[in-house]
């Protein structure tokens, strides 16, 4: 068996986070999508799409009372992503399901849910793709079970009208994106540029959209960038991994 170790979520001692070395561990990208998320008050239901060992959950959990459910396919990361909700006592408003997103239509009715959050596999499969030893790491980083399309066209068959999808991807997709979104009618509301350094051009986008939203009334909102010229986080990036300390 991989070896196992608990790791804090973010920079103080709060919530913890199971992870094996085999499993694709949880990314600064993850915390970023939690971060850009807006919880409206109408919101009544939250689900993650692909939810790994569950940061994401555990972040929300951080901003929101409202029930959280998080999809994943790989049985491992379900077992992680569960013993770490109760690792945290946080089975009342938390629930790990192992599931196909593909399948969800069959299970759950239109229309089901009011927010859906996912940071999905980034890259296409390709006959000269750089696959991961890990075949759980190929999963997540790579459309193996899932590509784009279908992951927001399920995103478009679960939610609710005027239903919040939130999503962070690769800015060099961005085109694909759009063509996705208006395929599939959704409003782009929001985009976040997320820059690696300052100075570099940006390698993410975080992206709010609305199910049948109006196209009228995107918000570019300003850039994030994690790194300052020397290296360091930027006080933006600190204050999301200080989330929720209690001084």
């Amino acid at each position: 068996m991989s070896k196992e170790a608990i790791h804090q979520l973010f920079g103080y001692e709060g919530i913890q986070i199971i992870q094996r070395e085999d499993i694709l561990a949880f990314s600064v990208d993850s915390l970023l999508l939690a971060d850009f998320v807006n919880i409206p008050k109408r919101v009544t239901s939250i689900v993650d799409f692909g939810t790994g060992n569950a940061p994401i959950p555990l972040y929300l959990s951080l901003k929101t009372k409202k029930p959280i459910l998080g999809f994943e396919i790989q049985e491992e990361s379900v077992d992680l992503a569960k013993r770490s909700v109760a690792l945290n006592h946080l089975e009342h408003q938390i629930t790990i399901l192992q599931a196909d997103i593909r399948l969800l239509h069959e299970q759950y009715p239109a229309s089901a849910f009011d927010l859906i959050v996912s940071n999905p596999p980034f890259f296409k499969v390709k006959e000269t793709s750089p696959l991961n030893d890990s075949h759980q790491k190929s999963l997540a980083r790579h459309e193996i079970t899932i590509d784009l399309a279908t992951l927001i066209q399920q995103a478009k068959r679960l939610l609710s009208t005027g239903g919040i999808f939130c999503m962070i991807h690769r800015v060099d997709r961005l085109q694909e994106i759009f063509r996705l979104m208006d395929r599939f009618a959704f409003a782009i509301k929001r985009l976040k540029f997320v820059y690696p350094k300052v100075g570099q051009d940006a390698v993410m986008v975080l992206i709010e959209a609305r199910n049948n939203g109006s196209i009228v009334g995107l918000r570019l909102e300003p850039p994030l960038y994690i790194s300052d010229e020397q290296g360091n986080y930027t006080e933006t990036m600190r204050a999301i991994h200080l989330f929720g300390k209690q001084e």
